[in-house]
């Protein structure tokens, strides 16, 4: 068949009968890269098909049986196990543990039926020896090093494993394209043949994909829209805390996490988050706030930490870290001009204690009563936990789920609560637990430091 000549950018995957040197889709420089593709290739308009259209009410609902990956704080992320068929997609920064937790849960996963890891970037010795390191003895687990994706057919349809792992997808490559593994037609390409393989066969895939330094996947965007969920390895190279969050999941809620802690003998599950990450808060140290954030179902406790001091320079600095620096200016604009708190002339340091990241609003209370408590040096009361979302005018507005919040905060010992007034309506107190409603930052500052 006659190949036809394409200019691919390869960061978003727009395609151009001429090379061009910026894209016109991403904006970014020289990312076309000249590829060639049969010239008949996706023309499937007038092919009969079989499919015939079905009426929604006639269609057989089936209960899927999930299968557990024997490790907890995964089977969470994933929305309660591995569905059959399902199709996801891990991601991460290099060195994070993406190969490092998807060789232990394919030796959990070898529990219940053959397991296929294809390691298209180490040979099956080096994978050995970290199996060795882990701990995973497994029977019915095999390895492959392989890079064709022919090739890692043939040797599915000879074993028919119950489970597959490609690791990674960046490096397979299929004969059908002339184009280098890696680039956007491989990768999509190699993508959608293994998403027909686990969708046809019914075996749950994995596959690892590389980010880009801005963190997010490698490859065309239509890889994330192909699966079925898309997994993110987060983590601080200082602190050995992993987080594995769904940022996509058509089995289970999105925005869930599992938590892990890095180890000599590889990843170990925290099944108590919030123990962990208040274990080492300092008692009567002013600037530290507790806010309990709510990821995904799983509410957590973290410790906020500010340093509020006077300017050596002319420009004050502003650093924050595991926080949007955005939001944590805007607050700082609140407390100067609604609080009344004279900040425009000090250095601000934010940091979220431990490595995590927070994104949700209902932290910035707790952003609030940190800042003011260093500038002010008055120390927060130790068993005194705040969250609510602070508006531009100052006012403090209702959140979600707040049972969820003020329940993980009495069973760590909390006994104080400050909270928005519009979250008090028909929510019990647990034992021991005080919850005081504010309507303003100006009322909820007034309060903690009284």
């Amino acid at each position: 068949m006659k190949q036809k000549t394409v200019y691919t950018c390869q960061q978003c995957g727009l395609q151009s009968p001429k090379w061009l040197g910026r894209c016109p889709d991403c904006n970014q420089w020289n990312t076309l890269v000249e590829e060639q593709q049969p010239a008949g290739r996706g023309r499937s308009v007038g092919v009969p098909s079989t499919a015939r259209p079905q009426r929604l009410a006639e269609v057989a609902s089936t209960e899927e049986d999930r299968l557990c990956c024997g490790i907890a704080e995964l089977d969470r992320v994933l929305g309660g196990g591995v569905v059959p068929g399902s199709f996801i997609l891990i991601g991460g920064d290099p060195g994070i543990g993406k190969s490092t937790l998807l060789l232990q849960a394919a030796d959990r996963l070898a529990r219940c039926g053959p397991v296929l890891y294809v390691t298209a970037e180490e040979s099956i010795r080096q994978v050995k020896l970290r199996g060795e390191r882990l701990g995973v003895s497994a029977d019915p687990l095999f390895l492959l090093a392989e890079t064709s994706l022919e090739a890692i057919f043939d040797r599915v349809r000879e074993l028919k494993p119950a489970f597959l792992v490609v690791d990674s997808i960046q490096t397979i490559f299929t004969g059908a394209l002339e184009s280098a593994p890696g680039s956007v037609s491989q990768v999509r390409e190699c993508a959608g043949r293994l998403m027909h393989l686990a969708k046809g066969e019914g075996i749950p895939t994995f596959i690892v994909g590389h980010v880009t330094k801005d963190g997010a996947i490698a490859g065309p965007r239509v890889l994330e829209h192909m699966v079925d969920t898309v997994l993110y390895f987060e983590g601080d190279p200082g602190h050995p805390y992993r987080i594995l969050r769904a940022v996509k999941n058509r089995f289970g809620s999105t925005n869930e996490i599992g938590v892990f802690e890095m180890k000599e003998a590889g990843l170990a599950e925290v099944a108590n988050p919030s123990e962990l990450f208040l274990a080492e808060r300092p008692e009567g140290a002013a600037g530290s706030a507790v806010v309990p954030s709510l990821e995904g179902s799983r509410p957590i406790l973290v410790e906020l930490q500010a340093l509020v001091s006077g300017a050596s320079f002319g420009t004050p600095r502003r650093t924050t870290m595991g926080i949007d620096h955005g939001r944590v200016s805007l607050l700082v604009a609140v407390l100067e001009k609604k609080v009344g708190l004279s900040l425009l002339s000090q250095d601000i340091f934010l940091n979220v204690a431990g490595g995590v990241r927070l994104d949700e609003p209902a932290v910035d209370l707790g952003v609030l009563a940190a800042l003011a408590s260093s500038h002010l040096n008055r120390p927060i009361p130790p068993r005194t936990i705040l969250f609510g979302e602070v508006g531009l005018a100052g006012e403090v507005r209702a959140v979600s789920r707040p049972e969820l919040r003020i329940k993980e905060a009495a069973r760590l010992g909390f006994d104080r609560c400050f909270l928005p007034a519009g979250n008090l309506k028909n929510l019990e107190a647990p034992a021991g637990m005080e919850l005081i409603g504010v309507r303003s930052a100006a009322e909820a500052l007034e309060g903690v430091f009284d």
